[in-house]
Order: structure tokens, then C-alpha cells, then sequence
């Protein structure tokens, strides 16, 4: 039969070793997780897109008429972004009550003269003037891609 006196000492020293390793790595990965995190604090926002329920060649339907019409300068990409938006925004501010300010963000405001544009356009939507882009606002919106 063998002693385990003499590994008693060596098993105690692994168990060291293992803490003090693993506790540098756990070091390494926190300093690699805020790493992770300050890049991706320090990276540029990722464009907003909101196409309403339209297809992306209904989307380059509008972002043509947008660049023949309201100063659009972006790719005809088929993503309408912030710059789609500062676009018609631009249309709906000269046309359509839009009261806000021209930031290319899609809310409340911008749907609502959205709405305007469908409704008394005559793009079909029959809805409340309400800024909620529900179905009735997105067939509407699809109507005036495909006959712009």
C-alpha cells in the first residue's frame, strides 16, 4: 500500500497553482471584456433603418424619388436610413405639417405626416392620423412606392 503523505503536499500545490492561474485568467478575461466594451462604446452608431414594410426595390423606389426630388445624396440601396429620412422629412416639413426638426429619426411626428401624405394623397390609408405605423399605414406606404 502506498502513502499519500508525499502527494498530499503535491495535490495541495496543484490546487495553488490552479487558483493563481485561474485567477490571471479571470483577470485577463475582465480586462478583455471592458476592452470589448470601451471598443464597442467608442464605435460609430450603426444607421437606423426603417422601411416601414416596404420591400428593398420599394425602398430604392423611394430613395430615387427622394434624390430627384429632396436633396437625397445616399446610395439607392434599398435601406432607408437616417439620410432617407432627413430626405423626406424634407417633403413632409413643405408639405405635409411635418412640425419637427429635420434628424432623419422616424417618429412619432414623422409618421403622422406620413399619414397626411397617404391619406390625403391618395395612397389609400383610411386610418386615424395617429403616427403608429401599423397595416393599414405600411399598405398605404406600398402603394406610394410602387406609383412614385
Amino acid at each position: 500500500m502506498r502513502s499519500t503523505t508525499k502527494t498530499g503536499p503535491l495535490v495541495a500545490l496543484g490546487l495553488a497553482l490552479g487558483i493563481a492561474v485561474g485567477g490571471v485568467a479571470a483577470a485577463g478575461a475582465a480586462t478583455t471584456a471592458t476592452a470589448a466594451t470601451t471598443s464597442a462604446a467608442a464605435a460609430p452608431a450603426v444607421r437606423a433603418v426603417q422601411n416601414f414594410g416596404l420591400s428593398s426595390a420599394q425602398a430604392r423606389n423611394v430613395q430615387n424619388w427622394l434624390k430627384q426630388n429632396w436633396g437625397y445624396n445616399g446610395a439607392v440601396d434599398g435601406q432607408l436610413g437616417t439620410e432617407s429620412w432627413k430626405a423626406f422629412q424634407r417633403n413632409l416639413k413643405e408639405f405635409w405639417g411635418y412640425p419637427g426638426a429635420i434628424d432623419g429619426i422616424p417618429g412619432t411626428e414623422t409618421v403622422k405626416a406620413l399619414q397626411r401624405l397617404l391619406k390625403d394623397g391618395g395612397w389609400g390609408y383610411a386610418g386615424a392620423v395617429d403616427g403608429i405605423a401599423g397595416d393599414g399605414t405600411r399598405a398605404a406606404f406600398r402603394n406610394f412606392a410602387d406609383g412614385i
